[in-house]
C-alpha cells in the first residue's frame, strides 16, 4: 500500500516484471514527479500553467453558482488541510444539492476523487473521476488530469481495455506528448502482451525525454525480445550496459538477451565476469551461468566449476537438476567416478526411475555389476520407466 503522505493527484503505476530472465522494474514511476514539478511551477502564480496548449477540447466557461460559493470554499479548505474524510463528506453534499450546477458538481467530484484515493478507496475514486469527466465542466487542466488518473487507476486494477481506451482518448484530445505519460501506455501495452504496439510508444517516450530512465529502456528491450526482434533487444541491452557498466541488473539482462540470440559465448563472458567479481549472489544467477555453459560445446569443465562453486558457497541448492547437470558434465569430460557419484545423488530426487536406470547402465559399463543391479532395482521401484525390460536385463546379468 502506498503511504498516504506520498499520494499525489496523478498516481503512478509501479510494475516489476520478470520475463525470460529480463528484469523490468519501476518502469512507470514518473507521473508523480511530473505532477510535483507542475505544482512547483504554478506556486506563487495567480494564473495556473496551461498544461495542454494544443488540446482539441474547447474549454468550458462555466463558473460556480452563487449559492455554492461558501460550500466550495469549505471543500477546498478541508482538502488543503488533508482532511480527506471531511473532504469527501462535503463533496457528497454538494453533488447531492439541487442548487448546485454542473460545474459545482464537477469540482466536487474532482476533489472527492482525490480524497477517496488518499483513503485507499480506488473504486470510489474511479466513480468520482468518471462523473467529473462526464459532467464536462472542468478546465482542460482538470479535465485531462482526471481522465489520465482514471486510466491509471483502471490499469492498476487490471481493467486494461478500459484503461487503454481512456489513455487513447487522453492522448488524442490533449495532444500531450509527455514522455512520462507515454511510458504509462507503453507499460500497459506490454502488460497486455501487445509488444509490437508497445515498441513505438516506448521509443517515442525515450526520444521525447532529455533524461530517459533506464527502466524505460529495459521495458523497450523486453518488448523487443517478446516481439521476436532479438537483434534490437540485444542493441538495447548493450546500450544499457554501456551507460551503466557497474549495474548488475543490466549485465544480467544483457546475458539473457545474448542467450535468446543464441550468442552463448557472449552470454557466458558477461556472466563469468560477474562471477569473477563475486557479484553472483543468487541461485538463479548461478543456474543461468551453468545453463549457458551446458548449452555450449566443450564447456563441461566450466559447468562443473560453476556448480561446485555455487554448492560450496551455499548459493546453489543441491537439487535434482543441479546434480543431473553435474553428472552429465563429469560423464562427457571422462570423469566417470565423479559422474557416478553425482548420478547417485540425482537419482533419488528424480520424479521417475529413468535416472536410476542411466546410473545402472554406467555402472554396468564400468564393470560394477552388483551396484548396477541395485540401481536397476531402484529404477523399477521408482517407476515411470519407458522400457522396464532394460532394467530387468541388468538385474538378470550373470
Amino acid at each position: 500500500m502506498i503511504s498516504r503522505s506520498h499520494k499525489q493527484a496523478l498516481l503512478s503505476v509501479l510494475v516489476a516484471t520478470v520475463l525470460g530472465g529480463v528484469v523490468v522494474a519501476d518502469a512507470v514511476a514518473q507521473s508523480r514527479s511530473a505532477d510535483r514539478s507542475s505544482e512547483r511551477r504554478n506556486r506563487g502564480s495567480d494564473k495556473p500553467e496551461v498544461l495542454y496548449p494544443e488540446a482539441t477540447r474547447e474549454e468550458p466557461k462555466a463558473k460556480s453558482s452563487s449559492k455554492m460559493g461558501g460550500k466550495l470554499q469549505k471543500l477546498f479548505s478541508a482538502y488543503n488541510k488533508q482532511e480527506f474524510e471531511e473532504t469527501r463528506t462535503l463533496a457528497d453534499e454538494i453533488i447531492a444539492n439541487a442548487a448546485a450546477n454542473d460545474y459545482d458538481k464537477a469540482v466536487a467530484n474532482q476533489l472527492a476523487s482525490q480524497a477517496a484515493y488518499n483513503l485507499d478507496d480506488n473504486a470510489g475514486a474511479k466513480q468520482y473521476l468518471q462523473q467529473a469527466i462526464t459532467l464536462n465542466q472542468l478546465d482542460n487542466n482538470g479535465h485531462y488530469q482526471a481522465l489520465l488518473m482514471l486510466a491509471q487507476l483502471q490499469l492498476q486494477d487490471e481493467q486494461y481495455d478500459e484503461g487503454l481506451a481512456n489513455l487513447d482518448k487522453y492522448f488524442a484530445e490533449s495532444k500531450s506528448n509527455k514522455p512520462e505519460e507515454l511510458v504509462i501506455k507503453g507499460q500497459a501495452l506490454y502488460q497486455t502482451e501487445k509488444y509490437a504496439e508497445a515498441i513505438p510508444v516506448l521509443k517515442a517516450a525515450i526520444a521525447a525525454s532529455s533524461e530517459p530512465k533506464d527502466s524505460w529502456n529495459q521495458l523497450l528491450m523486453a518488448s523487443y525480445a517478446e516481439a521476436g526482434q532479438t537483434a534490437e533487444a540485444v542493441k538495447e541491452a548493450e546500450a544499457l550496459v554501456a551507460r551503466n557498466p557497474a549495474d548488475k541488473k543490466s549485465q544480467i539482462n544483457l546475458a539473457s538477451m545474448y542467450m535468446q540470440a543464441d550468442q552463448m559465448d557472449k552470454a557466458a563472458a558477461v556472466m563469468d565476469q560477474l562471477r569473477t567479481a563475486g557479484q553472483l549472489t543468487e541461485e538463479r544467477e548461478y543456474k543461468q551461468l551453468y545453463s549457458i555453459y551446458a548449452n555450449t560445446e566443450n564447456k563441461e569443465k566450466d559447468v562443473i566449476a560453476v556448480i561446485n562453486e555455487g554448492l560450496g558457497k551455499g548459493i546453489l541448492k543441491p537439487d535434482y537438476n543441479v546434480y543431473l547437470a553435474l553428472a552429465q558434465s563429469y560423464y562427457y569430460s571422462d570423469q566417470i567416478p565423479q559422474a557416478i557419484e553425482a548420478w547417485q545423488k540425482a537419482a533419488p530426487l528424480s520424479s521417475n526411475g529413468e535416472t536410476y536406470l542411466n546410473l545402472a547402465r554406467v555402472l554396468h559399463a564400468e564393470g560394477r555389476i552388483p551396484e548396477a543391479k541395485q540401481a536397476a532395482r531402484d529404477a523399477l521401484a521408482k517407476g515411470g520407466l519407458k522400457n522396464p525390460a532394460d532394467a530387468n536385463k541388468i538385474i538378470n546379468l550373470k
